[in-house]
């Protein structure tokens, strides 16, 4: 196998979307005023333990303010509307359908992609998702973050994986691009066991992966076990999982993160997460140091006879 991607060393879903429709296209983070049946009551009450009251969804706003911002940075560039912050398909279908459809409407907007849980796919949301999907670019992103049971309790993800795999089936089945965010560095969990989450995504065969590192914010329940009960992965650490896991993700599949934006205001830790130029130069320069590229080390699963 060969490097395909030049100096990136990776399929970055940036140049893959230029290729797409021949011009940038930025993402407008934006909260669509969602929350999350693992707030409300409906799953559990505070979320995951390193959710922060924001839903994760730091720098998200609403589209216009995003697309005028964007707009002074890129001004010949395209836009995809991502709905980021907490659960996006957990409202009734008449909501999900008008803040979608308001989105596509706006100049400029040629997609959307939209995160949610993987428990928030019920068959009325799945056919709205199938019917926009033949009318604009769409992908759906699920946050898994973890394949292992004990690791998924411990942070209070509250949906088994079952959950997720029977979520990325109904996905594949209606033709819907997927893209599986996996969290690095989670309480207790060894290389091996954030390694297996990876293989195991790798065999739903995803559009795309998002990788990001575990960080400690202020108003998460993460920041009470930290520093006590929760010492968060080395900066080398990181950098070396992250060149494991796209060794062994196949090249057809796109990269769409692989370190977080951490919100300075209300960051406590690891304190490298702040420097996001200096991971991602890291990536490349182990990357170089080992000859290496995505997919080097990817070895399809054989069916058993």
């Amino acid at each position: 196998m060969e490097n395909i991607f030049g100096s990136k060393h990776f399929n970055a879903i940036g140049p893959y979307l230029k290729d797409v429709f021949g011009s940038r296209v930025a993402k407008l983070a934006i909260d669509g005023g969602f929350t999350c049946p693992n707030r409300d009551g409906t799953k559990g009450i505070g979320g995951c333990i390193y959710c922060s009251s924001d839903g994760s969804g730091h720098f998200a706003s609403d589209i216009d303010s995003q697309i005028r911002l964007l707009s002074e940075k890129w001004p010949d560039s395209k836009h995809l509307a991502y709905f980021q912050s907490f659960t996006n398909t957990y409202a009734p279908v008449a909501v999900l359908r008008e803040k979608y459809e308001s989105a596509l409407s706006h100049p400029g907007v040629c997609g959307l992609a939209i995160a949610t849980r993987p428990d928030c796919l019920p068959p009325d949301v799945l056919a709205l998702l199938s019917e926009l999907n033949q009318k604009t670019y769409l992908w759906v992103e699920l946050g898994l973050q973890t394949t292992n049971e004990k690791t998924a309790e411990a942070i209070n993800r509250a949906y088994p994986l079952s959950t997720f795999d029977e979520a990325m089936e109904k996905l594949s089945a209606a033709g819907i691009r997927s893209v599986v965010h996996l969290i690095f560095g989670l309480p207790g969990e060894t290389a091996a066991d954030m390694l297996a989450s990876v293989d195991h995504v790798i065999e739903k065969e995803p559009f795309g992966i998002k990788l990001h590192e575990l960080y400690v914010t202020k108003d998460s329940k993460l920041a009470e076990m930290y520093p006590k009960s929760y010492k968060p992965l080395e900066k080398k650490e990181y950098i070396n999982l992250v060149v494991d896991a796209l060794e062994r993700i196949p090249q057809t599949i796109t990269i769409h993160r692989i370190t977080g934006d951490p919100p300075k205001e209300t960051f406590l830790a690891p304190s490298w997460c702040l420097d996001k130029r200096s991971v991602l130069n890291g990536i490349q320069m182990e990357f170089k140091q080992r000859g290496s590229f995505q997919g080097k080390n990817y070895s399809p699963k054989r069916p058993s006879l």
